[in-house]
């Protein structure tokens, strides 16, 4: 039998391993929208929370895996996973793992979950709880692992948030979370070291916010898609607007800066080693692109 339809009448049945902030807030959205749902949690006393919200308490985590076809992890780390599922029978469950982990922990979870006889997607939440239920918020989950396993299970998947398919390679749901999230704290490196240059003067921190916001975004909105499109054709000469030795250049105003306002170059100061280091091998006509072949061990 296909548990998984469009009516409203009967919706997929869902078991949830573990409620701290990101699984409470998606359970709700599970139970709000008539989905069965039957929960587990380590600490009880999280589950029984949602009990007069509609949602089945296991006592156990088997209890809880044997309840629905549709099991939907969402605990700590990965070995929280191998724990909590430990002993359990997991035969011709739809195992969706939305526990942060590396690309590799993914594949190997993947594997372990086919030796146990179940079906395994990996998922990684580009979403903080708030934005969990609020489809104009904007979050979503990336899914990589079985295709057909997807595609069964995208309407009760999409509920909570909008989901984005990324390949079979279980491992490239994590890879695509990691990768964005890196991106986010070197940008956040970036803002941390612009407010401190101005942390000491008389500048208005709040007035001077938008405008670097503004900034970054103007920066990094071209420059991401020229920088993928550069990958792939390996010209790092086209469309160049600043080029390599223009930019190694002008690096000095901005250390020496750093030191006059008694700022430590320490965010910054990685890029621009990068920078020289490419320099040194090439004509300083191209792009940064360079750079993330630097990177490579």
């Amino acid at each position: 039998m296909n548990t998984t339809t469009s009516t409203n009448a009967q919706k997929t049945p869902v078991t949830l391993l573990g409620l701290g902030a990101m699984g409470t807030a998606l359970a709700r959205t599970w139970l709000a929208a008539g989905h069965p749902l039957t929960v587990w949690n380590r600490t009880p006393g999280r589950a029984e929370a949602l009990a007069p919200e509609g949602a089945k308490v296991a006592d156990s985590a088997a209890e809880a895996v044997a309840a629905s076809t549709l099991v939907i992890a969402c605990l700590l780390d990965d070995a929280s996973v191998g724990t909590a599922l430990d002993g359990v029978d997991l035969t011709g469950k739809d195992l969706v793992n939305l526990t942060t982990g590396t690309p590799a922990e993914a594949r190997a979870r993947a594997a372990w979950a086919e030796e146990r006889g179940a079906r395994y997607l990996d998922g990684g939440i580009m979403a903080v709880p708030p934005m969990v239920g609020v489809p104009e918020a904007g979050g979503y989950v990336f899914y990589s692992g079985s295709r057909q396993l997807f595609d069964l299970h995208r309407a009760t998947l999409a509920v909570p948030v909008g989901t984005t398919y990324v390949g079979e390679d279980a491992g490239f749901a994590a890879l695509h979370d990691v990768a964005l999230l890196s991106a986010m704290y070197g940008m956040f490196a970036g803002a941390t070291h612009a407010f401190a240059l101005i942390r000491r003067e008389n500048i208005d921190p709040v007035a001077f916010a938008p405008l670097l916001g503004d900034w970054i975004k103007a920066m990094v909105d071209p420059s991401v898609g020229q920088t993928a499109h550069q990958l792939v054709s390996g010209d790092f000469t086209t469309d160049v607007v600043s080029n390599l030795a223009m930019q190694v250049a002008g690096a000095k105003t901005l250390l020496t800066t750093a030191e006059e306002q008694g700022v430590s170059p320490e965010l910054i100061r990685p890029q621009f080693d990068l920078m020289r280091r490419l320099l040194a091998t090439s004509t300083g006509k191209e792009d940064l692109t360079g750079t993330v072949d630097l990177l490579l061990k």
